[in-house]
């Protein structure tokens, strides 16, 4: 499961500074005062740093369906993902980009391959931004396999061209919690963990969502900036 190679597109995930309350937790807010635009971001009034794009991966499947509830049945803790996509250069929300997601489920095991060669679709979904930037998912705390931490993937496309191609993390602490319930109990001994995550240590500490409990399970929010190309 070799996940080792890399882009050479660079993308910007966060603005420091600037909490975007009307976007919700995790996203951007900046005014035309506050230096917005191109030209703030070029005069660093608006401070973004460069995070590398990560690899896809080998379990990528072109043409997901377009739908918020990526679970179909499966067992695991339920996940809320709140993903934002803003214009990195003016650091307004983008409406009408294609998230693209897809990870392993609670055994550890992707759609389409291995053990779930039988399914091409769970834990796989596409959903557009809204006038807020947000694509919202509805799935289940991923599971672990060997040699990787936990992660979920992520394209977004806009204009029909792939402007981000990255991965999601979660705070170990979070996942040695989440990881004590079933079904994830089941499975002891996860080998791989962030700080010793061969894609993670270049570049995955930006790629951190922020993650709250809720009643049924874990919210998590991340902000994505990408270059319209």
């Amino acid at each position: 499961m070799d996940e080792s190679r890399f882009t050479r597109r660079g993308s910007l995930i966060r603005v420091g500074g600037f909490v975007a309350t009307a976007l919700g937790a995790g996203s951007w807010k900046v005014a035309t005062s506050d230096g917005a635009g191109p030209a703030g971001v070029a005069s660093g009034a608006v401070t973004c740093v460069l995070t590398p794009e990560q690899t896809e991966g080998p379990y990528y499947i072109a043409n997901e369906l377009v739908r918020r509830n990526i679970t179909e049945g499966r067992a695991g803790t339920p996940l809320t993902l709140r993903a934002f996509v803003v214009d990195a250069s003016t650091c307004k929300p983008i409406k009408g980009a294609a998230v693209d997601i897809w990870h392993a489920d609670a055994g550890g095991v992707y759609s389409g391959f291995g053990a779930g060669a039988s399914s091409r679709t769970f834990m796989r979904g596409i959903q557009k931004t809204n006038v807020k930037g947000l694509a919202l998912f509805r799935s289940v705390y991923p599971g672990w396999y060997q040699g990787r931490t936990v992660h979920i993937h992520v394209k977004v496309h806009l204009g029909g061209s792939v402007v981000h191609t990255g991965q999601l993390y979660f705070s170990d602490s979070v996942t040695d919690v989440a990881y004590r319930k079933a079904p994830y109990s089941s499975r002891p001994g996860r080998d791989t963990r962030n700080a010793t995550d061969s894609v993670y240590r270049n570049g995955g500490k930006k790629s951190l969502v922020s993650i709250r409990r809720n009643a049924a399970g874990y919210v998590a929010t991340i902000t994505m900036g990408v270059h319209r190309g």
